[in-house]
Formats: structure tokens, sequence, C-alpha cells
């Protein structure tokens, strides 16, 4: 994982919030703790499955890939 760039995605979510604020509009992403938390989870889960090595290519199946 590189530093500097997860210092700079954070550095730049705080400069979108703050504008979002400063513009009083609402925010792209869940407001309240429980909808962070289902990103928190949906992330979980996605880097659990790799871990696990499983997986299903849907794109292969559908034949479009």
């Amino acid at each position: 994982m590189n530093l500097t760039l997860t210092i700079l995605a954070l550095l730049t979510g705080v400069l979108a919030g703050a504008l979002f604020s400063y513009l009083q509009i609402p925010i792209p992403a869940p407001p309240e703790l429980p909808g962070l938390m289902g990103i928190v989870g949906i992330y979980a889960g996605y880097k659990l499955i790799q871990w696990l090595g499983v997986g299903f290519d849907l794109l292969v199946a559908l034949g479009i890939e």
C-alpha cells in the first residue's frame, strides 16, 4: 500500500467534503454512521473474497469480455 497515495486520497476527500459543506449542498455519500458502516462492510467483504482467492467472473459468464 502506498502511504503517500493514501494521504493524498484522504486530503482530497477532506477538501471535497469541505467544499460541499461550504456550498451547502449534500454530500454524495451516506451522512449517517450506519451508511458509512455499510460502505466499510462492502469494502471488507470485497477484500475478504480476494484474500480467500475465490470468485466468479460474471462478464466472462455473460460473454461480454
